[in-house]
C-alpha cells in the first residue's frame, strides 16, 4: 500500500509504503490497547467499588429489593389468611364433633365422666434431641389439608350413625312400652284362660293391671286417638294409633278423657280405671295390636323406653 504525503513546505511530494507486515502490527497493537484499557477499568472497578458512591444506582437496588419484599409478605399475608379460615371452619367442625359425641355417648347409655370430649386428651413421651426437626411452611399446609379431610370424613360417619340411633330412639319412643297404669300387678295374663263368666277356655288378648276405680290410665306411648266411645264388651275403650300399624288399647274405663283425633304423649293420663262393659271388678284391661293382630303387651313392657 502507498500513501503520497503532501506538504506546504515541501513542493515535493513524498511518498509511505506500507506492507501487509506493517498493517498487522497497527492492528494488533491497537487490540492490545483496548484489551489493557478494558482490564485497568475492570481493576479500577473491583477495587473501589465500595468506595463508590451511586445514589441511583442504590435507588434501584433497594428498589428490588423492596418489591420482591413486599411480593413474599403478599404471599404469607394471603397463606396464613387462607389458613387461618381453614383454621376456623376446623374448629366449628371440632365442636360439631363434640356435641354428636355426646349425644351418642347419651344415647348408648355412657357416663358423661367417661368420655370428656370437651377436654384435649393427654399425650406424653420421651423426648430425644436428634428427632426434633423444623417443618416447613408447605408441610404445615399440607398437614392442615389432610386433617381437614379426616374431619370431614369423621363427621359423615358419626352423623349418619347419630341419625341410626336417634331413629331407633324415636322408634321405640313410639311403642307402647310405658306402664299403662301407675301399679304393675296384674290378675290375668296374654293368651289362653278360663272365661270368668262362661268357664270356658277362651284366648285373653291382653292383660289386666288389677286397679282401684278413678285411678289413672295412662298413655303407653305417643300418638293419635282413633276410638274413644263405649263398646259393648270392653265398655268405655279408647284406641291409640302410635305409627308403624302399632295400636294401644285401654278398655272397661270409668270415664274417657280424650277425643278421636286427640294427640297424646307419653305417660299422659287418658282415662280412669273402672268396670264398665264384660268386666266383674275395677281393673284396666290394656292390649297392644300390630296390623289389628294382637301381642303380648308384656314384651313391650320390658322394653326400655
Amino acid at each position: 500500500m502507498n500513501i503520497i504525503l503532501i506538504s506546504n513546505n515541501s513542493a515535493k511530494a513524498k511518498t509511505l509504503t506500507l506492507t501487509s507486515k506493517h498493517l498487522t502490527l497497527v492492528v494488533s497493537g491497537f487490540f492490545f490497547a483496548s484489551m489493557l484499557m478494558a482490564m485497568v477499568l475492570n481493576y479500577i472497578s473491583l477495587r473501589y467499588a465500595d468506595k463508590i458512591d451511586s445514589p441511583t444506582v442504590r435507588s434501584l437496588v433497594l428498589s428490588a429489593q423492596e418489591e420482591e419484599h413486599q411480593k413474599t409478605q403478599s404471599y404469607l399475608r394471603d397463606s396464613l389468611n387462607a389458613m387461618a379460615i381453614k383454621m376456623g371452619q376446623m374448629q366449628a367442625q371440632l365442636l360439631r364433633l363434640d356435641s354428636v359425641g355426646m349425644r351418642l355417648a347419651e344415647l348408648a347409655g355412657m357416663k358423661p365422666q367417661e368420655y370428656l370430649f370437651n377436654q384435649n386428651p393427654g399425650q406424653g413421651g420421651t423426648l430425644s434431641t436428634q428427632q426434633l426437626q423444623d417443618i416447613s411452611f408447605i408441610e404445615f399446609n399440607s398437614q392442615i389439608q389432610e386433617l381437614a379431610r379426616t374431619l370431614d370424613d369423621r363427621t359423615d360417619k358419626l352423623d349418619a350413625l347419630d341419625s341410626l340411633l336417634m331413629q331407633d330412639r324415636l322408634r321405640k319412643k313410639f311403642l307402647p312400652s310405658a306402664m299403662p297404669v301407675e301399679g304393675k300387678a296384674y290378675s290375668s295374663g296374654f293368651g289362653l284362660r278360663i272365661d270368668p263368666f262362661s268357664g270356658k277356655r277362651h284366648f285373653h288378648e291382653g292383660i289386666d293391671f288389677i286397679m282401684p276405680a278413678g285411678s289413672p290410665v295412662l298413655a303407653a306411648a305417643g300418638g293419635v286417638v282413633v276410638y274413644s266411645d263405649y263398646h259393648p264388651e270392653y265398655g268405655n275403650m279408647i284406641d291409640v294409633d302410635h305409627g308403624n300399624d302399632f295400636v294401644s288399647r285401654y278398655a272397661h274405663a270409668s270415664k274417657r278423657l280424650v277425643k278421636v283425633g286427640q294427640v297424646v304423649v307419653r305417660g299422659q293420663k287418658i282415662a280412669e280405671v273402672g268396670s264398665t262393659g264384660r268386666s266383674t271388678g275395677p281393673h284396666l284391661h290394656f292390649e297392644v295390636r300390630h296390623r289389628g293382630s294382637p301381642q303380648n303387651p308384656s314384651r313391650f313392657l320390658k322394653m326400655p323406653g
